[in-house]
């Protein structure tokens, strides 16, 4: 597989992902911590203001990738598997009819 292909694949996953967590938000059988840690994980990817400055090379982008993933995965631990397959497979047909 090309480095190209790779990165593909990988932004489309992350697309899905996307989608999938903008229905589990708007949804309301999901718990609501499980809202506000998704929620803070939004918050600080779009915030100006970082625990580690991005300036500093080699550091500056390891908070992004510990704090953000966490919350997501907290979020994630916190809604139902039955939740997370429904819209998951809501997604793809949607993807799969377009």
């Amino acid at each position: 597989m090309a480095f190209g292909q790779g990165v593909k694949a990988v932004a489309k996953k992350f697309k899905r992902e996307i989608k999938v967590y903008q229905l589990l938000v708007k949804d309301r059988r999901v718990p609501r911590l499980a809202k506000w840690f998704l929620a803070m994980a939004i918050g600080y990817t779009l915030s100006p203001i970082d625990l580690i400055i991005d300036s500093i090379p080699g550091l500056g982008f390891i908070d992004d990738f510990i704090i953000v993933p966490t919350l997501v995965i907290i979020a994630l631990k916190l809604i139902p598997t039955e939740l997370l397959n429904e819209y998951g497979n809501k997604v793809d047909m949607d993807r799969n009819q377009a």
